[in-house]
């Protein structure tokens, strides 16, 4: 299976390092928590991407980014069913922190899929990069990424 990751090119070396998520935290995870997180497809991760910037702050030299992950590797997953009705709302709730560091303390998994909050009937894929599994992964070369100007073009 193969999942994506946006990012800007001078952080493509640490792009699955988790240390962003680590210090500033995530939906799933608190501060202190390494996570990278990932989406089932290249335009999800758009999406996720164009949710955080704005025409004025976003980089000029994103990069997209493949990661490949073998079968063998084990999945935990969360249902949307399972979840709070206002599980969406941004900032996120700390019940949702809490789903994720569990995840990454039990070590169980290497990945941890959840339904994104942009579009809840895609998946995103949280990886674990100090799991044993990760080593079982295979990150691809960047290759460069530009989000449509329209995109940043109000419409009156």
């Amino acid at each position: 299976m193969r999942v994506w990751r946006i990012v800007p090119k001078r952080r493509y070396s640490q792009a699955f390092s988790g240390d962003g998520a680590r210090l500033f935290g995530g939906r799933w995870n608190p501060p202190g928590i390494r996570v990278v997180y990932t989406s089932a497809t290249l335009s999800l991760a758009a999406l996720e991407y164009f949710v955080h910037v704005s025409k004025e702050t976003r980089p000029n030299d994103l990069v997209s980014i493949s990661l490949e992950i073998p079968k063998n590797v084990r999945m935990e997953h969360v249902s949307e069913s399972k979840l709070p009705s206002n599980w969406r709302i941004y900032p996120a709730m700390d019940e949702l922190k809490e789903i994720g560091r569990k995840w990454v303390k039990n070590g169980a998994a290497a990945i941890l899929v959840v339904p994104s909050a942009v579009i809840p009937q895609e998946l995103n894929y949280l990886i674990n990069p100090d799991h044993a599994d990760f080593k079982k992964m295979k990150i691809s070369k960047p290759n460069p990424f530009n989000l449509d100007e329209r995109m940043f073009t109000a419409k009156t």
